[in-house]
């Protein structure tokens, strides 16, 4: 079974907010959806980075290479 994405996460909770009936229920679940969503800036965030940095490290690699 595949892991969830933060993303997915996000979207369930904010689903679960909409079918809420109680006020706390859906209180929790939105504060639960922006746990998710910064969870996944986050980790898009490390992403990119991480993609910038081996892009970085593979052009240095190549250049001293021809040097």
């Amino acid at each position: 079974m595949a892991q969830l994405s933060y993303r997915e996460y996000a979207a369930q909770a904010h689903a679960d907010a909409e079918a809420a009936t109680l006020d706390m229920v859906r209180d929790r679940c939105l504060r639960a959806e922006a746990a998710w969503t910064a969870m996944a800036e986050r980790q898009e965030r490390v992403d990119r980075l991480r993609a910038e940095r081996e892009t970085a490290t593979t052009a240095s690699v190549h250049f001293q290479d021809t040097e």
